[in-house]
């Protein structure tokens, strides 16, 4: 009998929360009842797409970083010319996947009859794999050791087409003396990097043509390396400190854009909050829910009163309607966010044009829906409902049986 009546009180307080929650004889708690569950879902509905646009966004702006200058980079300190030794070192390390010697330099490309564009060069071997496999594009033996892999935006302002002639112009040196040095190029394709500033402003050559342009090599070559886990970067970065030593600066994708990173997850938490404030005005509705439901049903509250119902489980019959209000739209709105997400991912609702993508650095915003940002918004969502109910709770657990009863 002990262990019976804790077990009935609490069915018991569960049939009645229920019972309310599905009630229709009051069109005034029904229509309440419904604008709250709206709202809540609402308000949700709108946190899990923002959330999801923010990790979307951070999460392409990450392998698109990561994409264009590796996971992990390291800048000789010296001109020794061990970058081959320390190369074939590195790649030795375990969650290494490639090591790739790249220089970079400035220049401007022009068709023979055309304007010229400013563009970042970048310098390769034939075993670099980004950008639409230029290293294999240019280790071709028609292209001689001349061709160059264009962004597809550079492609498209310059007009050119794959086997068209393009005139470089770059900046290089003799004797410690700067000269402009010239080089024409048959263009061997084009890459979609997805990367505005990639795919506006660089072009990908041969290592080799760019250290020409110094009479005897570019002396700011760096090596990028590719890992197999992205998220054992810091471990990796570590390792290979360790194995060059004093040698090589050596930084990740990570510390080379903290600022840009720490000022994205300060956007989403000050969105998190003031899209959140449509949550705590839809509590609102769930507490005016709950003081009509008291109203209306102050005669059985008497009844139960009266028949030793404590005024603690009273209070738990509205604080569970009030929780199963919020926890229901809380739920629509879930379902109702990942559901918008997605199509709005599949038909990429949100595009920039080339200047917009400048900006942001991105061509298309995807929405990514992570659980961690859904139980964030749920757990906001059912604490701010709970809050709310708690007043109209304590209000109906103190109305006392003759009171209750002689109310009209």
């Amino acid at each position: 009998m002990t262990h019976r009546r804790p077990l009935a009180a609490r069915s018991l307080t569960w049939s009645l929360a229920l019972r309310y929650l599905r009630g229709k004889r009051s069109r005034i708690v029904g229509g309440t009842a419904r604008a709250a569950l709206a709202s809540i879902a609402l308000g949700v509905m709108a946190m899990v797409i923002a959330m999801a646009l923010m990790s979307g966004y951070r999460n392409d702006l990450e392998q698109k970083l990561v994409a264009g200058n590796a996971a992990v980079v390291a800048y000789p300190l010296s001109a020794s010319g061990e970058e081959t030794v320390a190369a074939r070192e590195i790649s030795k390390l375990p969650g290494v996947t490639g090591v790739e010697r790249v220089a970079f330099a400035e220049g401007s490309l022009s068709r023979p009859s055309g304007e010229s564009v400013e563009v970042t060069l970048r310098g390769t071997g034939g075993g670099d794999r980004r950008f639409g496999n230029a290293g294999q594009l240019l280790s071709r033996p028609a292209l001689a050791g001349h061709g160059v892999v264009l962004g597809r935006d550079l492609a498209d302002r310059l007009g050119v087409q794959r086997g068209d002639a393009l005139r470089l112009m770059a900046l290089g040196f003799r004797d410690g003396r700067p000269m402009f040095r010239y080089r024409t190029l048959i263009v061997a394709g084009t890459f979609a990097s997805g990367f505005s500033e990639f795919d506006r402003s660089w072009a990908v050559l041969p290592r080799r043509l760019i250290e020409g342009l110094s009479d005897g090599g570019v002396k700011s070559d760096l090596l990028e390396i590719s890992v197999a886990d992205v998220s054992e970067t810091s471990a990796i970065t570590a390792s290979i400190r360790k194995l060059v030593g004093n040698r090589y600066l050596v930084s990740d994708w990570r510390e080379l854009n903290r600022p840009l990173f720490t000022a994205l997850r300060l956007q989403q938490f000050g969105l998190f909050l003031v899209l959140g404030l449509i949550v705590v005005v839809s509590t609102f509705n769930v507490a005016s829910t709950l003081v009509v439901l008291v109203r209306e049903r102050i005669r059985d509250i008497g009844v139960l009163t009266a028949l030793g119902f404590s005024p603690r489980r009273l209070r738990r019959v509205f604080l569970l309607y009030g929780a199963l209000l919020g926890a229901l739209g809380t739920l629509i709105g879930a379902a109702a966010g990942t559901l918008a997400s997605w199509l709005m991912t599949l038909f990429r609702v949100i595009r920039f044009g080339p200047d917009i993508a400048a900006i942001y650095f991105v061509d298309a915003v995807t929405f990514r829906v992570l659980p961690r940002d859904v139980a964030a918004v749920a757990v906001f969502a059912l604490l701010v409902t709970f809050l709310a109910c708690w007043f109209p709770s304590r209000r109906a657990a103190r109305i006392s049986a003759a009171e209750a009863l002689r109310y009209e």
